[in-house]
């Protein structure tokens, strides 16, 4: 008896323990002196290092397709730009980069000088492109550079997901060619890489 009479006072001064801390938790807490908090419940706003501008919001990449000096090949410039132009005339606005030309040094352009965009229209995923004579006139000439001179407008332009082709016209003239006449205008052109 003596040994169960034992344990129940250890067990009731056990019990008087964990209440007299539970209730000095209760009153530290509930007089401000100790402050429980969660890290993980609190939410902390991400504060980027540096601030994204609206200019930087509404840009897009694109690449446009130049010569390059070095091993007369075509590869493709990264341009960021706009997506409001894009979106709203977006075969004007590539050709129109394409005429301007590279902005790397490494490059060249292989849009003749003074070729005008006439009209640009899609029927059936095939991008029909109508360029002002100085497209022909004003070329250099040869298979090879004639065949650049396309690839750079074709690839260019079939980044855009709904181009698979493009037409070339010279002023409305569908079955146009380069004064060589080696490159003809009377096919759809598909990417190649």
């Amino acid at each position: 008896m003596k040994g169960r009479e034992k344990m129940k006072k250890k067990n009731i001064i056990i019990l008087i323990f964990i209440a007299i801390l539970i209730l000095g938790a209760i009153i530290l807490y509930l007089s401000g002196m100790v402050e429980l908090t969660n890290e993980q419940d609190e939410i902390h706003e991400y504060v980027p290092e540096a601030e994204i501008t609206d200019e930087q919001l509404r840009a897009t990449v694109v690449s446009l397709y130049f010569l390059q000096k070095e091993d007369n090949k075509l590869i493709p410039e990264a341009r960021s730009i706009d997506v409001k132009e894009l979106t709203k005339e977006p075969y004007i606005t590539l050709m129109n980069l394409l005429i301007g030309g590279p902005k790397n040094e490494k490059l060249v352009k292989t849009i003749p000088d003074e070729t005008k965009v006439n009209t640009i229209k899609i029927n059936k995923n095939i991008l029909t492109i109508d360029l002002s004579k100085e497209f022909i006139e004003n070329h250099v000439g040869g298979a090879e550079a004639e065949s650049k001179t396309i690839y750079s407008i074709v690839n260019t332009m079939t980044q855009l997901n709904e181009v698979e082709a493009v037409k070339i016209t010279i002023d409305g003239d569908e079955n146009s060619a380069f004064k060589d006449g080696a490159i003809k205008f009377t096919e759809a052109f598909v990417r190649q890489e």
